[in-house]
């Protein structure tokens, strides 16, 4: 793998693959940023990519490289004319589905931290093609190595409210929900976290990725373990590893990885593990978990409406446990819909985005 094209390389994954393209000297051949304008002249400077896109046209003139292009067209411009045969796909949210559909259709590999295109799209994707830079699936693939695997079980941290009362999670409010217990990340992502939503999404991920619906999630308040294969043979494998993006990337533009990434787990340091429960009462949308599992394809429904009710929370528009029911709503709306090809994925998106604004 000599070169890359970077999709979101101002964010946590970007920045953590920019570390582990220069430890491999992989060039990146373009990169791909929103707002943050300071970080991408940093990583501009070191990197030297050919090509740079940015979200908005107003930023341009502050970008320090001769062709800057913007806005989503240009990002599928990008890609078709990129000689990498690997796209990192790290944008955030829905925008992520079209950049993915399209390397993919070109038969690039994508490493993908972008959950929604999977979500959205999973059957119209070619999962030979993708590697997901995730610590859940990688743990997975990581544990499956070939054998007859029962169950596949991945963990959650419960988020920023896994402590509080259920009566004050009622008047949680969006900076309250920012307060991730375990680490540092974007706003989606743990707003996602602590309405279980982002877990939500990592099974259904995990199912188009590993053939199965037979997957659960549970908590696990350290982070240490991320994942758990239950073998056809009644035993049970865990993957444990610090909280650090590298290693997952890593293997994705490696393929595979022989020297140290991570520092070891210190197992006295842990001290004792626990697995508990989600519990629907806490987070609501665990009510459909069953149900989607066996009807991925409305994976698109959820995904929309989520987006909207993060927007509407964010606004004050509705409350913590309001974007569960703006979901739960639209998802016992749309439940017999079901897109056969990418145009009509699309149209439902907008529909359900529409139907969700109105509440």
């Amino acid at each position: 793998m000599h070169s890359i094209v970077l999709l979101g390389s101002t964010g946590s994954i970007g920045v953590n693959t920019l570390i582990i393209a220069k430890r491999y000297n992989i060039a990146i051949e373009a990169m791909v940023a929103g707002a943050n304008i300071d970080l991408l002249n940093q990583q501009i400077a070191e990197h030297n990519p050919k090509v740079v896109v940015i979200a908005n046209k107003a930023d341009k003139h502050k970008v320090n490289h001769p062709d800057v292009r913007c806005g989503d067209a240009a990002i599928l411009t990008l890609i078709e004319e990129s000689k990498s045969p690997m796209i990192v796909n790290a944008l955030v949210g829905y925008t992520g589905l079209a950049p993915t559909l399209k390397a993919t259709s070109l038969g690039k590999r994508v490493a993908l931290a972008n959950k929604e295109s999977l979500v959205v799209a999973g059957e119209f994707i070619d999962m030979s093609l993708i590697s997901v830079i995730d610590s859940e699936h990688f743990g997975l693939w990581y544990l499956i190595n070939k054998r007859s695997v029962s169950k596949l079980y991945i963990t959650a941290s419960g988020g920023a409210f896994r402590e509080w009362e259920l009566d004050k999670m009622k008047d949680a409010t969006f900076s309250d929900a920012l307060k991730h217990p375990n680490w540092s990340m974007g706003n989606k992502i743990t707003i996602d976290s602590a309405t279980m939503t982002n877990k939500l999404f990592e099974l259904l991920e995990a199912k188009w990725l590993f053939g199965t619906s037979n997957i659960d999630a549970v908590i696990e308040k350290k982070s240490i373990i991320h994942a758990l294969c239950e073998f056809k043979d009644g035993s049970t494998t865990a993957h444990f590893a610090g909280v650090d993006m590298k290693l997952p990337i890593a293997f994705a533009l490696q393929g595979e990885v022989t020297e140290e990434i991570l520092p070891p787990t210190d197992l006295l340091g842990i001290g004792s593990l626990e697995f508990l429960p989600i519990e629907a009462s806490r987070y609501p949308i665990w009510n459909i978990k069953e149900h989607i599992l066996q009807n991925s394809h409305l994976g698109v429904v959820v995904n929309a409406a989520n987006e909207i009710a993060i927007e509407k929370f964010q606004k004050e528009e509705c409350s913590f446990f309001g974007m569960s029911d703006i979901i739960l709503d639209a998802y016992e709306k749309f439940n017999t819909i079901k897109a056969k090809n990418i145009k009509e994925l699309i149209e439902i998106d907008t529909e359900v985005r529409t139907y969700a604004k109105q509440r």
